[in-house]
Order: structure tokens, then sequence, then C-alpha cells
């Protein structure tokens, strides 16, 4: 069995006391950010100072910001996009369409023109998953009901024009296109990885592509080429434990950030290939 690419020893604890974050992001303004089962979202730096700056009275899960610093918040438990301002005001930016009302709504990418692509997983194993697009100022559209198997983590293409999207119950990653009025092309497949249940999905500058994965606790690196490997595994649990989203942080990108949805901490590991920016759009409101 080839070893991991880097092993969990690299990786260390630096904050803990989170209420279960399963959601992790970078912000434009050097913070990191991250969500709470009980709908906190804390702001916090690579050194492990951290303040609790909004609270959405919900589930926070998958969390992405504007130009602005304003978090938008996939919430489980209000069944919305929460949009939290610096400071601290939170109100719904979208709770899905009058015909379908979102269900599970699990991660949210902004891509270059503002538009907000939103991951609503639906129920587990139902296969009545979809894509919403929410444009800047809040019209929200479905844009995919062929991404049903439980969609969940998502990241934006290195070139900006495809969304990579996780199907955690065919433990598979595809892509779709997008186009510059919101709308996306059909499905093509990027990798599966049978027995896993993947999760959270980042870019480096290379063009490799990071999948975490809830279980095993695993986060694998696919190459541009298609080569798959693992990066890192935690057999026991403890430091990468049900590895759930995952970030690119601090000002060179180049710090790894675990979410564990299992444990009360996020974890960090530095990197020898820096992280593909994120998209931080300025909004028309």
């Amino acid at each position: 069995m080839r070893e991991p690419l880097m092993p969990v020893s690299d990786f260390q604890s630096f904050i803990t006391g989170l209420d279960h974050p399963e959601g992790v992001t970078w912000g434009p303004d050097g913070h990191i950010y991250a969500g709470g089962e009980a709908g906190q979202v804390y702001r916090i730096t690579l050194d492990g100072a951290c303040v609790e700056v909004a609270h959405t009275g919900g589930f926070a899960l998958g969390l992405c910001l504007d130009a602005e610093g304003r978090v938008y918040i996939c919430d489980n438990g209000r069944k919305a996009v929460m949009r939290a301002a610096p400071v601290g005001d939170v109100s719904i930016y979208s709770a899905g369409t009058p015909d379908r009302p979102m269900v599970t709504p699990n991660y949210p990418v902004f891509d270059h023109h503002g538009n907000l692509y939103v991951s609503d997983s639906g129920g587990w194993h139902e296969d009545n998953g979809c894509l919403f697009c929410v444009r800047s100022g809040g019209q929200t559209t479905v844009v995919s009901e062929a991404l049903k198997e439980f969609p969940n983590g998502m990241a934006l293409g290195p070139n900006g024009k495809e969304l990579y999207v996780v199907l955690s119950t065919s433990s598979s990653v595809v892509k779709v296109t997008l186009y510059d009025d919101g709308r996306v092309g059909p499905p093509q497949h990027v990798v599966e990885l049978p027995r896993t249940v993947p999760d959270g999905l980042a870019f480096d500058l290379q063009g490799n592509l990071y999948i975490a994965c809830y279980a095993p606790s695993v986060i694998y690196r696919l190459s541009p080429s298609g080569e798959l490997a693992v990066f890192a595994e935690d057999w026991e649990s403890t430091m990468i434990a049900t590895p759930t989203n995952i970030a690119f942080c601090g000002p060179d990108l180049a710090t790894l950030v675990v979410a564990t949805v299992s444990r009360w901490h996020l974890a960090k590991a530095p990197m020898s290939v820096p992280g593909h920016p994120l998209a931080y759009p300025h909004l028309e409101s």
C-alpha cells in the first residue's frame, strides 16, 4: 500500500472549542471563517484567535464571502442561505424558489460574475438534490436537477468556467460548465471514490483537486491528468476526523485548513503548492 503524500503528523489542531464545525473558508479580510451546528459563524486567525461574529439560529454548513466581507451561510436548520453583514446583522439571502424551496442547502460557491451556486442535498439516498443559482440581488432559479445524488461540497474550477460538485451518495465528483447568465451544462464525470462519502473540495495553483471524505477520514488528491492519490489519512479519526470542508488559507494561501465535523477543532498543515484564489465578487446589493 502506498503511503499518503502527507503524513497526518504534519497536521496540527490550532483552534478548539468550536461547535462541530463543518464549513470552513478563507475570507478577503485575511481571516478564516467557520460555522457551528447551532448556527455560529466564527472568525479565526491562523494563530487560533477566535471571535463569534454572527449567529443564524440554525445549523451552519458551507459558507463563503463576497468582496464586502459579507458571509453567506448554507443553513440546514433555517433551510436557506443566510447572509451575515460584517456588523453581525443576519438575513435570508435565498430560500429557493416558490416551486422548489430549499430542503438541505449545503454549500455555496461564487463565480466571478456574482452568481452564487448552492448545492441542495435533499434527503440522504433519496436522490432529490439539485443546484440553485442565486443571481446578484437574490433572484433564485433551479439550474440543474441532474445533480441529485446528495450534491454536497463544491469548488469553482481553475479556469472559472466550471463548477466541480461532490455527489456524496454516489461516491463521486462531477463538473458542470458555467455560463455567464447562471445556466449550467450537463454533469460530466470527474472521479469515482468507491466506498467513501466525499464531502469537500479545493484546488491548488497547479490544478490539483483535493477531496475530503467524511468517511473514511481521508483526503485525496486528483491531478489534472487524472492520477488519484491519498493525500492524507487519519485511520484513528482524531486529527483530520471526519473531514468535511477544506480551504487554502493564509496570506499566501499555503496552509490547508480542515473542518472536523465530528469533533471541536480545525486542523491545518503547510502546503508546498498554494491554493487557487477564491472568487469574492462585488454584488449589486
